[in-house]
């Protein structure tokens, strides 16, 4: 594709004009894309029960079953995708998902439910479109990491928004998320237009982090099969770490309500901007640890900082120590810094150590087809298994014992990924003379 005047004035641009445009761009682009999958958690659906089981839980565990599913697409569709098909392919994507909002809404509950999985199953996809704008830059941890805090903020300014339409507008909870996404449609059409003029990395990015080409079947399989068992480790531990992270993201309103807070609309964009700040801030500074070893050291470090903040977190809670929203926050900080650490330094320095043909959008796609997969498995049994334990409770006991099992496997995949490092830069042994 032929590249226009923008990308020309970006290519040439200073790399702090050039990073505050990305992550605009991706920040909001991403951002916009919540829009169409969160706020529908901002309500209780409290008038429907299904086979059983509470209406909100029914819609959580379909939409994440077709965001699962496009996990698994992914690692195919994403790690081959061309860069020519990225835009077109996060406007279609998101065009899709609004549909099925709209027929949510049109349709009577319980039947309507079904919409939510085809709502789900387009928006999977988008995450790994976006990223592959950013990755193999040397500033791609600072570009990555202003993109994940759509993760953080965008969730809740979207809960705030769907709430705001319920509790001031009355707007029916079905309808509600079908108007929260026409709202942003012209923000999205505006930051998709400036992503699309990203140029692609320079020589001396590709020098410093690897070239990021389109993966086939063999491609993955190789890779996977030399890192077998670090990767392993690692997806174990990001299943954990995305049952944590959603859990709190989509009952946040259950959880709030049982602190005393839930009547408080911006309690969710409050609680996460600060949330944001704390997670950005340690991450983003990985941009300046130029070795690449150093940085994957240092990421895992910082995942293993994350998930014991967690633990105390959860103590000084059960204690009395903290105040309601003191934990949510430092729960939220000691959740997200392990989270973006992998979309943002992990993965990426992962490669770049190794130099072998790879690319994010497959790490990133495998990971998560195997997270939102056991958080369906975990909302199954939540329902089945501890249905009479409230969401507080059961958030507060999830987040320990799964930050506690994420401390061993991130620790075992720590010495793993040393020595195969070790073995991979070890001086050919000389013959005698």
């Amino acid at each position: 594709m032929k590249p226009t005047a923008i990308s020309r004035i970006l290519n040439d641009a200073h790399p702090t004009f050039f990073s505050a445009y990305c992550i605009v761009a991706s920040f909001g682009t991403y951002s916009c894309m919540y829009a169409f999958r969160k706020p529908f958690t901002a309500a209780e659906f409290e008038d429907q029960v299904l086979w059983g089981i509470g209406y909100k839980t029914v819609l959580v565990c379909t939409q994440v079953l077709g965001y699962t599913l496009a996990k698994f697409i992914g690692i195919k569709v994403i790690s081959e995708m061309p860069a020519r098909r990225r835009v077109v392919g996060i406007l279609g994507l998101i065009g899709i998902a609004e549909v099925a909002l709209l027929l949510f809404g049109v349709v009577a509950p319980p039947y309507n439910f079904v919409f939510l999985f085809i709502n789900g199953l387009p928006l999977g996809l988008v995450f790994g479109l976006v990223l592959s704008f950013l990755e193999g830059r040397r500033l791609t941890e600072a570009l990555a990491a202003g993109l994940c805090c759509s993760f953080i903020i965008s969730s809740g300014f979207v809960k705030s928004v769907g709430s705001y339409l319920i509790e001031r507008m009355g707007v029916s909870e079905y309808w509600m998320p079908f108007l929260t996404g026409l709202v942003f449609v012209g923000p999205l059409l505006l930051f998709v237009w400036m992503l699309a003029q990203v140029p692609p990395p320079k020589t001396e990015d590709l020098e410093h982090r690897s070239e990021r080409l389109p993966m086939d079947r063999r491609d993955r399989w190789r890779f996977f099969a030399a890192y077998s068992v670090g990767l392993i480790l690692l997806v174990t531990t990001y299943v954990l770490l995305t049952i944590m992270r959603s859990v709190r993201d989509d009952f946040a309103v259950e959880i709030w309500r049982e602190l005393g807070e839930a009547k408080k609309p911006a309690i969710f964009t409050q609680s996460e901007t600060l949330v944001m700040f704390g997670v950005v801030a340690i991450n983003g500074a990985a941009v300046f640890v130029r070795n690449n070893r150093r940085a994957l050291q240092t990421a895992m470090l910082t995942i293993l900082a994350g998930f014991f903040l967690v633990c105390l977190a959860v103590v000084g809670f059960q204690r009395g120590w903290l105040s309601g929203f003191a934990f949510m926050v430092l729960a939220g900080v000691g959740t997200y810094v392990p989270y973006f650490a992998f979309h943002t330094t992990l993965f990426e320095r992962l490669i770049a150590v190794f130099r072998t043909n790879c690319n994010i959008g497959y790490l990133m796609y495998l990971a998560d087809a195997f997270g939102y997969l056991g958080y369906v498995v975990v909302m199954v049994f939540r329902n089945f298994g501890v249905g009479e334990m409230d969401f507080l409770s059961f958030y507060v006991w999830l987040a320990l014992g799964m930050a506690l099992a994420s401390l061993v496997l991130v620790t075992a995949s720590f010495i793993y990924f040393e020595r195969k490092i070790a073995i991979a830069t070890r001086p050919e042994v000389q013959p005698p003379h």
